[in-house]
């Protein structure tokens, strides 16, 4: 018996047949786009039958076709039964949102050093990884690479500094250390964002 995962798997290597004429790279892109499509279509409808989410996407030799026409006209994006699937990929936040929050969790926390202040920069910090793992603006590496970096390293580094037997850290030393930290938030959400995509 056919499973879901084989039915996908099995409409994306046919596409990916049917595509063979197409540079490497863009047959790839085309794939990647219909995967996305693909789960995107079926979180936003969980009940929906596998081949009904595949059968609105169309045929694969002419999902092939189109986007052979497209490379050779020097057009791009996947079009599919003459919708563009650009649409499928926006999502509900904008992909700001989960680059401020993770970025701003920790001068948040700098300037309001008493509670509430860490209370809040924690809940920034878990929040915006939520939004950006959830995001499909990004693929599974980059939200991986954001979270471990803007969340769990800076956590792990501030936690295993006020755990150690000397306490937190004070003065210059506590400052040069949130400063670091903050450049790599800002180095992180500025490299998601320009990887994001539109």
């Amino acid at each position: 018996m056919k499973t879901s995962a084989d039915a996908v798997r099995d409409y994306l290597f046919a596409v990916e047949r049917e595509a063979s004429a197409l540079p490497a790279d863009r047959r790839q892109e085309l794939l990647a786009d219909l995967t996305e499509h693909i789960e995107v279509t079926r979180a936003e409808r969980p009940d929906a039958p596998v081949g009904e989410v595949l059968a609105e996407l169309g045929d694969p030799r002419t999902i092939a076709a189109t986007a052979l026409a497209e490379t050779e006209s020097g057009a791009t994006g996947l079009s599919v039964k003459g919708v563009d699937a650009a649409p499928a990929r926006r999502g509900k936040v904008h992909p700001l949102v989960p680059l401020l929050m993770l970025t701003l969790s920790l001068p948040f926390m700098m300037i309001f050093p008493d509670l509430p202040g860490p209370a809040f920069g924690v809940l920034f910090r878990i929040i915006g990884a939520v939004l950006l793992c959830t995001s499909v603006h990004w693929t599974a590496v980059q939200k991986t690479t954001g979270v471990l970096l803007t969340a769990v390293l800076p956590s792990a580094v501030f936690a295993t500094a006020n755990l150690s037997g000397n306490g937190p850290a004070t003065g210059a030393p506590a400052l040069l250390a949130n400063l670091a930290a903050l450049v790599l938030l800002a180095g992180v959400a500025t490299w998601l964002w320009r990887a994001r995509r539109v």
